[in-house]
């Protein structure tokens, strides 16, 4: 019988813990996000993050903003808020304007207040197997679902379908660190469905790709990290659900499954750097 990855109730579990967690301190931690541009689906994000934030005790600040911010001013805003000691965690959201370099931004940010996890140096302690400040919000949510259902990650074979920088990489280290034996393939990877059919635990995050049952081993366990919009206005995911459920023994939904436990894990990465640079 399949069983279904339940990120929201995981999520709700986690939040609870954190908020209890966060009553025993008299000064509350900071969250200041900082959004350039209009683009809608990062503006719900955003507002998403800060209801959740301030549900649980986390002080959360929105800095926003126009689509012709310069480069120059969100560097100088940037390190503002790293000399900041009231500032706990600082969010860039993605995608940022076209004339904005990323990578400049994202490396900007001290690594003990990147609460992505995505600076030079947590991302080098990842892959250099130390300890980085934070561990990536997705694919750390994506490992904590797994432990939570007791799914075993030692000795399986795990395929990650995407090689993004804000999934599909660091998740790739993080199932090594717990000896998973990891094969990632993307956009050039030949025969794909030969290699995911190979997968004990199938992890995709591409945005888009269809994955139905003739891509998959009998009683494997599958990742749904995709989510979008498809012609009907239907939000889903890279796997084809109907399809593909019968034949695993876990699968997570979308929505419902991993962007529940993306949140989940920004604000706990939150209140770790709160705890871990002395309040």
């Amino acid at each position: 019988m399949t069983v279904i990855l339940d990120g929201k109730s995981l999520r709700d579990k986690i939040l609870n813990e954190l908020k209890t967690r966060l009553e025993k301190f008299d000064k509350k931690p900071t969250l200041v996000v900082i959004l350039a541009g209009d683009n809608p689906a990062s503006k719900i994000y955003v507002n998403n993050k800060k209801k959740t934030a301030e549900k649980i005790g986390i002080n959360s600040i929105i800095i926003n903003y126009p689509a012709n911010v310069s480069e120059k001013e969100l560097l100088e805003k940037i390190n503002e808020l790293n000399n900041d000691k009231n500032v706990t965690a600082i969010l860039v959201q993605l995608p940022l304007p076209e004339h904005i370099n990323k990578n400049r931004i994202i490396d900007a940010i001290l690594p003990e207040k990147d609460v992505d996890g995505f600076t030079p140096q947590n991302f080098g302690r990842l892959f250099g197997g130390e300890e980085p400040y934070v561990y990536p919000c997705t694919p750390r949510g994506i490992i904590r679902l797994l432990d939570e259902y007791k799914i075993p990650l030692e000795g399986q074979h795990a395929v990650i379908v995407g090689r993004s920088n804000i999934v599909g990489k660091p998740l790739s280290q993080m199932l090594l660190n717990r000896n998973a034996t990891v094969t990632i393939c993307h956009s050039h990877t030949k025969n794909l469905a030969d290699i995911t059919k190979t997968a004990d635990i199938l992890i995709s995050a591409v945005g888009g790709k269809i994955i139905g049952k003739n891509m998959l081993k009998p009683n494997c366990v599958v990742v749904d990290v995709g989510i979008f919009k498809d012609e009907n206005g239907k939000t889903r995911g890279d796997v084809d659900f109907a399809d593909a459920a019968p034949l695993t023994s876990y699968i997570s939904p979308v929505p419902g499954g991993v962007g529940p436990m993306t949140i989940a894990m920004l604000m706990s990465n939150t209140v770790e750097l709160f705890e871990k640079n002395g309040l």
